[in-house]
């Protein structure tokens, strides 16, 4: 039997696993031809020959198991300390956001309350200053009507001092008339004492009557609305020193109001100054207008 028969069969990558054993064996017979040198050097040497009659086949190489393949780096684990303050600073600026906002909202509200006591107070004190005007314009009228109703009153009262006065006026003229007339009766027949030839005085002067008037008129007082200019005659009934006896209104002007302010006038000027010669008329007729 040849050694060829006693051969196993390959087995699948058996040239691989030669190499490996040709070389495991190369680098033995390295190692003991190193060795067996070494040992020459000192011993006597000796040679030796092995065969082995059945070939040994060398075990296949063990392969190494593969290499893990590198795990991705895992990320660092988180500071717990780092997010627990991470999220404390969130917490915390989102409390001062919501602070913000309810102070942002509480600061309108409250803008708006001032805005809304500001209106209503002008809408009361405008209230109330309408109240008060309409009171003062109330007292105002209150204060005229009283006003006018005292007007009335005194004007009433004054012209019923007028009216009497005129009445005692008229009553003393009237007297004063019954004596002029006696007075006058009794120069018709001659006065006794008297110095003058004629049956009656003569005609006053002509610059004798601007005198009269000129003392008169100062003395009317009367308010002139610069309209008509009514003309007045009055009879004047003196004494024979100049004394005023009386007096009436001959002609009306129209206007009653400067009828009495010319009797007035001449009620006040009580006497009347003498003529040129010294003498005094009876009777003088004078005409009066508010512009002369």
């Amino acid at each position: 039997m040849s050694t060829a028969t006693l051969r196993p069969p390959e087995a699948a990558g058996m040239g691989r696993g030669l190499l490996f054993a040709l070389a495991a064996h190369g680098l033995l017979l390295a190692a003991l031809s190193w060795s067996v040198n070494w040992r020459s050097s000192s011993e006597a040497a000796f040679e030796a020959e092995l065969w082995s009659s059945v070939p040994q086949i060398a075990a296949p190489r063990e392969e190494a198991p593969p290499e893990p393949e590198p795990e991705a780096p895992k990320p660092p684990e988180p500071d717990r300390a780092a997010q627990q303050r991470a999220a404390e600073e969130e917490a915390a600026e989102q409390r001062e956001a919501e602070i913000a906002i309810a102070k942002a909202k509480k600061l309108k509200e409250e803008k708006a309350r001032q805005e809304a006591a500001k209106l209503e107070r002008e809408k009361e004190a405008k209230e109330k200053e309408a109240k008060e005007k309409a009171a003062k314009d109330k007292a105002a009228k209150e204060k005229a009507a009283k006003e006018e109703q005292e007007r009335k009153k005194e004007k009433a009262a004054k012209d019923a001092k007028e009216a009497k006065l005129a009445k005692e006026a008229d009553a003393r003229r009237e007297a004063q008339r019954q004596e002029f007339l006696k007075r006058i009766q009794g120069m018709a027949g001659g006065t006794p004492g008297s110095t003058g030839t004629a049956a009656q005085n003569a005609a006053p002067s002509a610059g004798w009557v601007g005198r009269v008037k000129g003392k008169v008129r100062p003395l009317i007082i009367y308010a002139d609305d610069g309209g008509a200019n009514p003309m007045a005659e009055v009879q004047v009934a003196l004494a024979p020193d100049g004394r005023i006896l009386g007096s009436k209104v001959l002609k009306a002007s129209g206007d009653a109001e400067w009828d009495r302010a010319v009797l007035r006038a001449v009620e006040k000027a009580e006497t009347l100054p003498r003529d040129t010669d010294g003498r005094v008329p009876p009777v003088i007729i004078l005409t009066f207008r508010p512009r002369e």
